[in-house]
């Protein structure tokens, strides 16, 4: 049997959709166990928010709390055995006491009801120093029953009300752990992503070892894996990412890889056994998942035979408004006639609206605010105003021009001034010059 290598010895903690079924073979009659996967809660998002003046805690974490409680709420409703939480429950290292009391007391709801849960360690968990604890260790240094805390590479027996699982936790790998073994140390950057990439491949390859070929088993990691697609959560990545090769996942004996990190929900196994799922976070963070649907994941997990199907939650709508009232005589009637057209009820909204510059002056932005009283939140009001461009370098295209002309051409359309035109564009020449050298 093959042993986990050094990742985990020097852990720095130690001391409503189509549903998607692939079979592996006949069903053999077993009982199926309910699991619940979802990731990425990042507890502490306030972007797009305000005050809530009964609360007082802002908005749009009372949002990310909410779709929280959704899934929640289904999982009992539904009678589920098992719960994966495959990372990321704060936005930050070290969420304030109102957060984590906020979160414990969702998880207390699946530990009254006997529900074992797994909480595996994201990176937005993993503290900023080596000695420190994660957001959520304190659940491992309680004892709290029923909860499994994924700090490490390793494999866990559970027994459910149906039955026994095999769940293998692959927490966030860390460059740090690798600086601590003399063979790595002086490695640039590169190698020492390729030593982290190859360390987290032999670990889950181990833990594939370890498995009860009767039992049946999901692997749950918060990492990339190669050819995902990315979300938003570049936007709040936290470290430099490591990306894991798919072939490690697909060609194990999992039943069901339950991955978090990125936000976007997709099957990277499409059409074949084990389904390899990013249930994708449960919130918008940006208008870049504007159109994401957001959701978890429900599995009927069946050793050879797992099915599973995407819910979605009721996520804050995130909508983009774009408008044209270049023909119009009075651009803020006809802006506010084509907002009525548009649902954005408790929205995060913003509206962009491309004009003449003449009618900017004309353009109310009061009388808009007005018209889009009904969304939760007004994101921005965008004045796009074409301006006429003189055809000062005559009828050349972009890629006939120098970069003398180029910069002319940009300069005038940007409206600056003639004297400093030529000043801006004499400073650059030299530039230029040193460029082609």
């Amino acid at each position: 049997m093959r042993e986990l290598l050094t990742i985990s010895q020097v852990n720095p903690f130690s001391d409503r959709s189509p549903s998607h079924s692939v079979t592996l073979s006949e069903s053999k009659n077993m009982t199926k166990i309910n699991v619940l996967h979802f990731a990425d809660i990042h507890i502490g998002m306030e972007n797009y928010g305000h005050i809530d003046s009964n609360t007082g805690i802002n908005s749009r974490v009372i949002d990310f709390l909410h779709r929280f409680d959704e899934v929640i709420a289904y999982g009992l409703s539904h009678e589920v055995d098992l719960v994966i939480f495959a990372g990321d429950a704060f936005k930050t290292r070290d969420p304030s006491p109102t957060l984590q009391r906020e979160f414990a007391r969702r998880v207390k709801h699946l530990v009254d009801a006997a529900v074992p849960v797994v909480m595996l360690v994201g990176n937005h968990d993993l503290p900023a120093m080596e000695k420190k604890a994660s957001s959520i260790d304190i659940y491992r240094t309680l004892g709290v029953s029923n909860v499994i805390v994924g700090w490490e590479e390793a494999l866990h027996v559970i027994e459910t009300k149906r039955g026994k699982v095999q769940v293998a936790t692959a927490p966030y790998p860390m460059r740090q752990r690798l600086l601590a073994q003399a063979e790595h140390r002086g490695k640039s950057i590169e190698e020492l992503d390729k030593a982290l990439q190859e360390l987290v491949g032999d670990n889950i390859r181990a833990l594939a070892e370890q498995l009860d070929p009767e039992v049946p088993a999901i692997l749950t990691g918060h990492f990339t894996v190669s050819g995902a697609t990315y979300g938003s959560e570049r936007s709040v990545m936290i470290g430099r990412d490591v990306a894991v090769l798919k072939s490690v996942l697909s060609d194990g004996p999992w039943d069901y890889v339950a991955l978090g990190h990125i936000h976007k929900h997709q099957n990277l196994n499409e059409g074949r056994y084990p389904a390899l799922v990013y249930s994708g976070s449960l919130e918008r963070i940006d208008f870049g998942e504007e159109k994401e649907a957001k959701g978890f994941c429900w599995i009927e997990l069946e050793k050879g035979h797992t099915t599973w199907q995407f819910v979605e939650v009721k996520a804050r709508p995130f909508v983009t408004i774009n408008l044209d009232v270049r023909e119009e005589n009075d651009p803020t009637l006809a802006a506010q006639a084509a907002l009525a057209q548009h649902d954005f009820t408790d929205a995060v909204v913003r509206v962009n609206v491309r004009m003449r510059p003449e009618q900017d002056a004309s353009l109310r932005e009061k009388d808009l605010r007005a018209a889009l009283r009904d969304a939760d939140y007004i994101a921005a009001i965008n004045r796009q105003a074409d301006r006429e461009v003189r055809e000062r370098l005559g009828g050349l295209s972009p890629e006939g021009m120098t970069s003398k002309q180029l910069l002319e051409k940009y300069l005038f359309v940007k409206n600056v001034e003639d004297d400093r035109i030529e000043l801006l564009v004499k400073h650059a020449e030299k530039i230029f010059e040193m460029t082609n050298e």
